[in-house]
């Protein structure tokens, strides 16, 4: 005699069959529909899915500077002589740019006079430094990015020059890991 032979199943024999048939059925379902896909349409969908376009890289930062001495609620750029010689040589390399990031003190004196708005004067801040740049000859107006802090760190500039060029030239003529077939000669 089996220790198993006295129990009685805990659930009909009939519902764990029914249980399977599903399976089975499921399973064909699944057979029947990825015999029916095209392969190079499949294969140029997930390629597509994975070779997108990479998002352009942030440049290197190499050196910084800041511009003070802004009045409250005033976009006037202060003097900036020696400012024009620092990015005249942070920028020699034809391959960097600077980025020019304007900011306020966060007060609320410290806002633009006719909209009211702290990033408007940050912004206008970040385009008079940018443009004294450009008018003394220190960087062409294509180098030259603008942008403007939202964190409240006081009322000035910073100037950041950074490397953007050249970086991915040589990533650019690598073959593709995964190559399709045909393609190579």
């Amino acid at each position: 005699m089996n220790r198993f032979d006295g129990l009685e199943p805990s659930r009909p024999l009939w519902l764990v069959t029914l249980a399977d048939l599903c399976l089975l059925l499921v399973g064909f379902f699944v057979f029947v529909q990825s015999s029916q896909l095209d392969r190079r349409q499949l294969a140029a969908a997930i390629r597509k899915g994975f070779d997108g376009a990479l998002p352009e890289a942030e440049p290197i930062t190499l050196d910084r500077a800041a511009v003070r001495g802004f009045g409250i609620a005033d976009a006037a750029t202060p003097p900036l002589g020696h400012l024009i010689g620092w990015a005249r040589e942070a920028a020699a390399d034809p391959r960097t740019t600077i980025t020019v990031t304007g900011s306020t003190d966060g007060s609320s004196a410290d806002r633009d006079p006719l909209t009211g708005a702290a990033p408007i004067l940050a912004a206008d801040r970040a385009r008079g430094v940018a443009a004294t740049l450009v008018r003394g000859g220190a960087i062409s107006r294509d180098r030259i990015v603008i942008s403007t802090d939202p964190a409240s760190n006081g009322r000035h500039v910073l100037l950041s020059v950074g490397f953007a060029g050249g970086r991915q030239v040589l990533a650019a003529r690598q073959l593709p890991l995964a190559a399709v077939s045909g393609a190579l000669p």
